[in-house]
């Protein structure tokens, strides 16, 4: 199988690049080697072209023979400035639209999407009669005296968390998960038009060797990782307690292969999660425990835009894909608190 496969040198990508070619797979790298993914005045690796997909003309010459697209290109992070919205539209989602008409040009009909949990927003709760709901926001007073559960609005209880499946409604809370939802329904209506297959991988937590250092656009485990390395306790929001799923980047790359190889009708979404939620506060005693490093410390500190929990009901993507994580996040988390991670990331979003 032929295989053009996007941000092929970034965290993720070169995972999966890793995988196509052992699984014997012909893989056509292209990476645009932003500088906040990789660093100023950083090369492409080798077997990797600069491209940007953003150029209709390049994604031509790349796409002759091409059997699926594995679409892992975007500028990532949970949009830490509204100043950062026109780099997620341009690179993301424009890059996505320009990235489908010349799949459409060149006939290729497959696309296998990389999206993230982030989708779902504030994720799905329950009352104590199971009833399940979308919470309301919380309240900054419940937050400043350290309460950090949704309440139930008519009875004041904490609200706890259930799995999200795929047919949760998407509600994006931040710059970034609109960008994942608008590259999701630009895939979903060109597979409708063009009566082609789109899988779009729902993401959740990943971490692994590679992973970028300490940048604002880091994933919580390295900036865990970044503060042990420093010699310093990693600092863990509100109690500790929020819920989340981490799932290994070499689990990431497996779902992407078994993506590629089992082709599906129309536009698929899946949680790609370990399917073992994990508490973040455990997430940094794990590190912590492992690199030798010292205690974390829960600060009680809040950002009020935060989700408190997301966990994700991987059942789909085991029924359709036959896609089963193998790395649990203890043994995960264990190994990557030695694992090497990226030496340069930039400081924000690229300009767009």
């Amino acid at each position: 199988m032929r295989v053009l496969l996007t941000g092929a040198a970034g965290f993720i990508g070169s995972h999966i690049r890793h995988i196509m070619e052992a699984a014997g797979h012909e893989v056509v790298a292209i990476d645009l080697m932003l500088t906040a993914a990789h660093g100023p005045a950083v090369n492409p690796p080798e077997g990797v072209e600069r491209i940007d997909i953003r150029v209709p003309a390049a994604l031509d010459n790349q796409l002759t023979g091409i059997d699926v697209v594995c679409h892992q290109a975007a500028v990532v992070g949970a949009g830490v400035s509204a100043q950062d919205a026109p780099a997620y539209a341009s690179h993301n989602d424009l890059g996505t639209a320009v990235l489908l008409a010349a799949m459409t040009r060149a006939g290729c009909r497959r696309l296998v999407l990389a999206s993230s949990m982030v989708v779902y927003g504030e994720g799905l709760y329950c009352t104590s009669g199971f009833e399940s709901r979308v919470p309301a926001p919380r309240i900054r007073a419940d937050l400043d005296r350290g309460f950090f559960e949704h309440r139930d609005p008519q009875t004041g209880e904490a609200l706890g968390w259930e799995p999200v499946g795929e047919d949760t409604p998407v509600r994006p809370r931040s710059l970034y998960a609109a960008s994942k939802v608008a590259q999701e329904h630009y895939a979903a209506a060109w597979a409708t038009a063009t009566e082609s297959a789109v899988t779009a991988l729902r993401y959740h937590n990943v971490y692994g060797d590679g992973m970028p250092r300490d940048t604002p656009y880091s994933g919580v485990a390295a900036l865990f990782r970044s503060a042990l390395a420093a010699g310093q306790s990693p600092r863990v929001f509100e109690d500790g307690c929020q819920m989340r799923d981490f799932v290994h980047v070499r689990d990431i790359a497996a779902a992407n292969l078994a993506a590629a190889e089992r082709p599906m009708q129309g536009f698929v979404a899946l949680n790609i999660a370990s399917g073992r939620p994990i508490a973040i506060g455990e997430v940094a005693r794990l590190l912590a425990a492992a690199h030798s490093g010292p205690d974390p410390v829960v600060t009680g500190e809040y950002r009020p835009g935060d989700v408190r929990h997301i966990v994700a009901s991987p059942e789909r993507a085991h029924q359709l894909l036959g896609f089963t994580a193998s790395i649990g996040p203890e043994p995960g988390l264990a190994e990557f608190a030695h694992s090497p991670l990226r030496a340069t990331a930039g400081a924000g979003a690229p300009a767009w």
